[in-house]
């Protein structure tokens, strides 16, 4: 074996090491295996490989170009360039040179170049919802142990995709927000996106609206770290998920972590494609479950303490509430949120027959599905507006708003489409409602007083739901 076919071996095998360990097997046996030294031309900095068809030379050339040049050029030197023999006829072994040369050191350069070309983006993270404040009990210790490891190690493929799945209010959207956070604390320069599936589709529909469905992709595959959230919302849009389908299978390809979040596994998606089902299976699936009374009590105490409230917040009042709130992370803060409302608004001090009183009105006890009306009642009657303002064109500030929160509220807590949501509120069409969801979302990440308003709404509203 002479010396520059001995290099060769040497940094074959550093491939397969490092493929091993992004848990890559499959991929060195595919395309790197096959490859075999033909010869060196050290003059001209020129290795020349045998590979076995023209697609293994487009598929080297499309996907592992950063990967070769990380590895040949400290074996080999700067400069190098990469020629392909393809073999055309195994049994006779009549082969053909392809013309093709590629500058490793360029091909490297140029990624770094294209990487910082692209621009900065708004990962629409919620800095409140990180894995300081996540509070650790058996129900989330595996999926938070997990995303801890996805957040600190993004390049490393093993768990990839995170399926997150578990009933609504256990702090599944917690811990998918906290793994983008540390994720941007630690790699600043990722690209890393939070969306909600509800906003991907709305994204998708203007995209196809506009015409610019292939910037709308060519976008989502620039991400290196992509979180969607409440994804069963796509069961019936067989548009969105193809669309999906092809950003998700070019992210996983390229080895970009991908986080999903459900409110059931993959094998209960009804509605969702095979194959999309196949591929969010393929990684770790964790179910988040609901808290046990101890758990619920730690949040409580963690979320006082963050508030500066450990004084007025008494502790039988904090183990009632825990006991009440069912085992639901959102409804714990909901709680805590509306007692201190009411306790502000009629100025009585925080025990334990007014914490009683305030549940009872919040807290849901019906398993009956929310109405477009009683949402409708209740903004109208906290914000003190009619509905015939809400139906009607007033363009006041103060109706607007009241308007927006109502529609925003239809699409969070009914399955009625925008379309309907829009007729049903003055006749009016699915994009007034889609912009005021949008509009309020945005306005909730920076706004904790609308937070408050809409937790408190949502828990009002349950409480008023037909027995």
């Amino acid at each position: 074996m002479t010396e520059y076919n001995n290099k060769w071996e040497k940094a074959k095998l550093t491939i397969k090491n490092e493929l091993a360990a992004a848990d890559r097997n499959g991929e060195f046996d595919t395309w790197f295996q096959p490859l075999m030294y033909e010869s060196y031309d050290k003059a001209a900095n020129k290795l020349l490989i045998k590979v076995p068809s023209a697609t293994h030379c487009e598929k080297l050339d499309k996907h592992y170009m950063p990967l070769l040049a990380k590895v040949l050029i400290p074996f080999f030197g700067k400069g190098l360039c990469l020629n392909y023999r393809i073999t055309v006829d195994k049994e006779n072994n009549k082969t053909v040179v392809e013309e093709q040369e590629t500058e490793l050191v360029n091909a490297r350069a140029n990624a770094a170049r294209k990487r910082t070309a692209l621009p900065d983006i708004d990962p629409q993270l919620d800095p409140r919802l990180n894995f300081k404040n996540f509070i650790e009990g058996d129900s989330n210790r595996l999926s938070r142990s997990i995303g801890i490891m996805v957040a600190e190690h993004p390049k490393n493929t093993k768990f990839n995709p995170m399926f997150v799945f578990g009933a609504s209010g256990v702090g599944k959207t917690h811990l998918v927000n906290a793994i983008g956070i540390r994720a941007k604390e630690l790699y600043p320069h990722l690209r890393v996106l939070y969306v909600s599936a509800r906003i991907f589709q709305q994204q998708y529909t203007t995209a196809v609206q506009k015409n610019t469905v292939n910037d709308f992709i060519a976008f989502y595959q620039t991400l290196d770290i992509l979180i969607v959230d409440d994804i069963q919302e796509w069961a019936s849009s067989v548009a969105t998920q193809n669309t999906f389908f092809h950003i998700f299978d070019y992210l996983f390809r390229q080895s970009k972590r991908i986080v999903l979040v459900s409110d059931r596994s993959p094998a209960q998606l009804r509605g969702m494609h095979e194959r999309l089902i196949t591929r969010f299976a393929c990684g770790a699936t964790l179910e988040v479950e609901k808290p046990n009374p101890q758990l619920c009590i730690d949040i409580l105490k963690s979320k006082i303490s963050r508030e500066g409230l450990t004084e007025t917040i008494p502790e039988d009042v904090v183990e009632y509430i825990a006991d009440k709130a069912k085992g639901s992370v959102r409804d714990l803060q909901g709680v805590i949120n509306s007692i201190m409302a009411y306790s502000v608004n009629d100025n009585s001090p925080i025990d334990l027959k007014f914490a009683e009183k305030v549940v009872r009105r919040i807290v849901s006890t019906s398993d009956e599905p929310v109405t477009l009306d009683f949402i409708m009642d209740t903004v109208c009657e906290r914000l003190n507006v009619s509905p015939q303002d809400i139906n009607g064109k007033s363009r006041k500030k103060d109706i607007v708003r009241a308007r927006q929160i109502v529609m925003y509220l239809s699409q969070r807590m009914t399955s009625l489409p925008a379309l309907r949501v829009g007729r049903l509120i003055g006749g009016r069409d699915h994009s007034t409602v889609i912009h005021s969801c949008r509009k309020i979302e945005a306005e909730r990440r920076a706004d904790q007083a609308l937070v408050d308003l809409i937790a408190s709404l949502e828990k009002e509203i349950k409480s008023l739901k037909k027995q």
